[in-house]
């Protein structure tokens, strides 16, 4: 209770003085900690909304990309067969099925990460004090992009390559 009627008082003195001096305007205060949480409140309803719409992406893209996994390895079912009979592993065909994924995703990468520096670089100069975006970022970023496709694809890959072989090679 003691700072609010430190507070007060002050204000009280405050205005005393400001209507001394510049009887004309009315006496108006603002507090820089209210200030400050007005012109960061678009902010975090801005990251809220990101972080949501980003999660929605993100699993709308690995339905996608589970998806394209399943007819990959629906199509290549006779092929994943002969190569099982011929003494292929698991591992080895898994490997076959995701090599092209890996391969889309590394592109991907070296597509977005510019655009999300140019675009990362041009917010953060709204701001008087701010950061240079460090690299260690976007290699995380990239690392959890391949780990969420090699998951999302290897679960097919690993269900193809442990079918029984006899069963794509019956209609031969």
């Amino acid at each position: 209770m003691n700072g609010i009627n430190t507070t007060i008082t002050n204000l009280a003195t405050i205005e005393k003085i400001f209507r001394k001096y510049n009887p004309n305007y009315p006496f108006e205060y603002h507090f820089t900690d209210e200030e400050y949480a007005k012109k960061f409140s678009d902010d975090r309803t801005s990251a809220a909304l990101s972080l949501i719409f980003s999660g929605l992406t993100i699993f709308i893209s690995c339905l996608g990309l589970f998806g394209l996994a399943a007819f990959m390895a629906e199509k290549r079912i006779r092929e994943i067969g002969v190569r099982k009979v011929l003494g292929a592993s698991v591992a080895s065909i898994t490997g076959l099925l995701s090599i092209d994924f890996i391969k889309l995703v590394i592109v991907s990468i070296f597509i977005s990460t510019p655009i999300a520096w140019l675009a990362m670089n041009k917010w953060l100069q709204g701001y008087d004090y701010h950061i240079a975006i460090p690299v260690w970022i976007f290699f995380l970023a990239g690392v959890l992009a391949l780990a969420i496709a090699l998951l999302t694809v290897s679960f097919q890959s690993i269900r193809a390559a442990s079918a029984n072989p006899v069963n794509s090679l019956r209609s031969e």
